[in-house]
């Protein structure tokens, strides 16, 4: 999916074009994750974003974010894959590989894990919340998707 604004060129970075004469403006896509930013980029490679999307995935199916709405999951139907689980079934199984893969990553390490990969900030928005040093973020991301890869089992 594509989202592409337009954005002014600051010493701050990009940020909204406020008047139509911005003497330099980058196009941005607001739906492109950060995980996919970095293995677009070649920050990462194939394994340690497969890993990330897995996660991300997890995260999703385990439906742990905020929710203001009921669910109108369709019923049980027999012989209808997902290996015979009610969505309560998949939820739990999909909670257990969440909760195995981060404590898999260890501590110190989801926290930049849930933040990029789940929450989907930017490695300088979640260097800054974690208060650590410029550019540190993507190293320390690299270490716990190498974890993950490994509980996954991704090659």
């Amino acid at each position: 999916m594509r989202e592409l604004v337009e954005r002014e060129l600051t010493q701050e970075g990009p940020k909204r074009a406020a008047a139509k004469g911005a003497r330099r403006s980058v196009t941005v896509n607001l739906a492109e994750s950060p995980l996919s930013w970095l293995h677009a980029r070649g920050h990462l490679d194939d394994r340690l974003f497969d890993a990330g999307e897995r996660l991300r995935a997890d995260y999703e199916r385990a439906q742990m974010a905020p929710s203001i709405t009921m669910r109108w999951d369709p019923v049980r139907v027999k012989g209808g894959g997902d290996h015979g689980l009610a969505p309560s079934e998949r939820q739990l199984a999909a909670r257990e590989r969440f909760d195995g893969a981060l404590s898999q990553a260890g501590k110190g390490l989801e926290d930049i894990l849930w933040r990029v990969v789940c929450a989907g900030e930017s490695l300088p928005i979640a260097e800054k919340t974690l208060a650590w040093p410029a550019r540190s973020g993507k190293l320390v991301l690299k270490l716990a998707l190498e974890r993950v890869a490994d509980f996954y089992r991704i090659n």
